[in-house]
């Protein structure tokens, strides 16, 4: 005899599932690739960050806003993760990579919300990742 599942969730945890929660992590790891996109390049512009202790950092170092940003939504989370990978194996190209993920979730949105299955979209970009990468190898 199966035991029913219990699952203890902190209150006011969000329970949505599908297509409208993936749209919403969607959006959520926009909201902190905008933050960081205006400080790309010769002309990017410095941001002020305050933590609740009232410390104040301006910078416009991508690594240096994505440890210093407070995200707390989980999806989001993980533009963080790939921030701090980048800067700890190779030490530059974190604010690169966060955008690139970005576009990545902005291109697959169209797809998510005509009810493209999130694995069709992965397959499609594993795809476009050996071609990508045949070409660059020339073959």
């Amino acid at each position: 005899m199966m035991q029913p599942q219990i699952i203890l969730l902190r209150e006011g945890t969000d329970t949505s599932q599908g297509k409208p929660q993936l749209i919403s992590n969607i959006n959520a790891c926009m909201a902190v690739v905008d933050a960081v996109r205006s400080t790309l390049g010769p002309r990017g512009m410095d941001k002020l960050v305050i933590d609740d202790r009232g410390g104040v950092t301006i910078s416009n170092d991508g690594a240096t806003l994505m440890k210093k940003l407070e995200i707390v939504h989980p999806a989001a989370k993980v533009l963080v993760d790939i921030s701090l990978s980048q800067d700890a194996e190779v030490g530059d190209g974190t604010t690169s990579v966060v955008l690139l993920a970005g576009e990545f979730l902005k291109a697959a949105k169209p797809f998510v919300e005509e009810g493209v299955h999130p694995q069709n979209i992965i397959r499609s970009y594993r795809e476009a990742g050996v071609l990508g990468g045949g070409r660059l190898k020339g073959q």
